[in-house]
């Protein structure tokens, strides 16, 4: 079980894993040994998240969300498969942390009468000293 926040859990059954051969770094093992991970999860499997979080997830994920409902992480910054599964598996983490805060309330307010009379009148002031 990885740890979201206090309350909340991702089985690390949901995840699914595929190596690839990676570009950049690797020096003679780079033709030889696939180390980049390509970590794929399905939004709809989660279900030990609440609906808000999954529907925020969808959002956050961008251009990382398949039409599946999958969201694809590549990582291959690193040489080795750990490291690399360690960065992906950290990756979604962070995302889904993002996706678990709740947005903030925004209230909605007006100008005062007074500030408005003040901003017309500097206003005013401001085209006398022009002229």
């Amino acid at each position: 079980m990885l740890e979201i926040s206090n309350d909340l859990y991702l089985d690390e059954r949901h995840l699914q894993f595929q190596f690839v051969r990676a570009s950049g770094p690797g020096g003679q093992n780079v033709n030889k040994v696939s180390t980049a991970v390509q970590m794929r999860v399905r939004i709809d499997d989660l279900t030990e998240l609440p609906q808000r979080v999954r529907d925020r997830l969808r959002e956050l994920a961008g251009s990382r969300l398949t039409n599946d409902g999958e969201i694809i992480f590549d990582a291959q910054r690193y040489r080795t498969q750990e490291r690399n599964k360690q960065d992906a598996i950290e990756r979604l983490l962070a995302l889904l942390r993002k996706a678990a805060e709740r947005k903030k309330f925004r209230v909605k307010t007006r100008p005062s009468l007074s500030a408005k009379r003040k901003r017309v009148d500097t206003k005013k002031k401001r085209g006398d000293v022009k002229k």
